[in-house]
């Protein structure tokens, strides 16, 4: 972990005049935020299944993730910045338990007690457009940061932001690198995208450059839609449209329809060719909602990412992601708020995933997963805003081994300012 120190200022410097002047502009100091999280993560997985390389996997940790963000200083270009600190703590893996993602480890399965990193963002604004500079955690369909763990994915690069348009967002940005959710250091970027032979894709291999532009247009208050271009160099370019519709039906009930398609192709030497589409209808009644969904998945290669994200296919669930080449499956997906029964901050969700028949080899396969999550956020008292989430995953396939998870997870967050 990178670590930095400051020498103090004398006060009369302080009062005097400010060695870096834009620290000294009100706007950049009274629009910060400085915010921790603590997240407390444990997960078992039990693995059955032919000899497997480990039956289990088992760790107990503690994150923490600090969060400042300056606001910016006046004048017509607006300066400020943005740091993010992760620390991880190991308070239980080993013994050939380790490997469930949360924690740093090598091939031997040695883990160090601790881990982090230390982010910076230099970033300037004009009117309603931001060009950002450092450390990004990317929340886009062409590449989903993963924080399903214990500390967030992050990525090294530049990212401009614009909303001077009325209803229009557009985005574009450049990666050269990632920090893995569970390393300290950055490395080059990877393609993830499985062949027919359920292996990774010929001809792939690291890259220094993750390309990105897009934008989301409001048709109408009910109407979105999106488009998206990405390309990793020497890996593969990906085209990605997205529409969504909310209606409401009255009585209490709303019907909410989403359309996701993916149009990816190989560059340079790398065997990718797939064309996803998934549809999504959700029936919300009060606190209940119930969602359909169905992807359809063609071409010689599943759904291309960057390795380590999640992928952004509505069937990407706790433990798969069912992005195998020619995969179809499909999900029904339940969710109730507790709140319409006088327990707010309570909720469940329960999602079932089933593939139809694709091919592994020569192998016809099929696979499953049913997860299910119970959380609480407390409401009030000495402990308000405390969440506590229990995540159960079974997952069954004849061509690899079944799965069974349970994860328990506190998180707070306490903002100072």
């Amino acid at each position: 972990m990178h670590s930095t120190s400051h020498p103090c200022l004398p006060l009369s410097t302080l009062m005097g005049g400010c060695m870096l002047p834009l620290m000294c502009q009100a706007q950049f100091i009274d629009d910060s935020q400085l915010a921790l999280g603590a997240r407390n993560f444990y997960m078992n997985r039990d693995i059955h299944g032919d000899r497997p390389p480990q039956s289990k996997a088992e760790e107990w940790a503690q994150g923490f993730v600090l969060r400042y963000q300056s606001g910016f200083t006046e004048g017509s270009v607006g300066l400020g910045v943005d740091g993010l600190g992760l620390l991880g703590l190991k308070l239980d893996s080993g013994g050939g338990t380790a490997h469930t993602g949360a924690l740093l480890a090598d091939r031997n399965g040695d883990v160090p007690g601790q881990y982090g990193s230390l982010g910076l963002t230099a970033k300037a604004r004009v009117a309603r457009s931001v060009l950002s500079i450092g450390t990004h955690e990317p929340l886009l369909p062409v590449a989903f940061r993963n924080d399903t763990r214990l500390l967030p994915q992050t990525f090294n690069g530049a990212r401009l932001e614009s909303r001077d348009i009325r209803d229009l967002d557009v985005t574009l940005g450049r990666f050269q690198d990632v920090r893995q959710r569970n390393s300290t250091d950055y490395e080059d970027l990877q393609m993830s995208a499985l062949a027919r032979n359920g292996k990774q894709v010929n001809g792939r291999g690291a890259s220094d450059s993750f390309s990105y532009s897009g934008a989301s247009y409001a048709l109408r208050p009910d109407l979105k839609a999106s488009y998206f271009y990405a390309q990793l160099r020497d890996n593969y370019r990906q085209h990605y449209a997205n529409l969504a519709h909310s209606a409401a039906l009255g009585r209490g009930l709303s019907l909410k329809s989403e359309l996701r398609y993916f149009h990816s192709t190989g560059l340079g030497q790398a065997e990718v060719d797939n064309r996803y589409l998934g549809v999504m209808e959700t029936l919300a009644y009060r606190g209940h909602a119930l969602s359909l969904i169905y992807q359809d998945q063609r071409g010689r290669s599943g759904l291309p990412h960057i390795s380590g994200t999640d992928p952004y296919g509505f069937n990407t669930s706790t433990y798969k992601s069912f992005i195998n080449a020619g995969e179809n499956a499909w999900q029904l997906r339940y969710r109730y708020d507790f709140t319409s029964l006088g327990l707010p901050g309570l909720s469940l969700m329960s999602r079932y995933v089933r593939s139809n028949e694709f091919r592994i080899g020569q192998q016809a396969a099929r696979e499953r997963e049913l997860d299910t999550d119970l959380a609480y956020v407390i409401q009030s008292g000495p402990f308000k805003d405390l969440g506590l989430r229990w995540r159960n995953v079974v997952y069954r396939a004849n061509y690899a081994a079944n799965v069974d998870e349970n994860r328990l997870i506190l998180e707070y967050s306490h903002r100072f300012w």
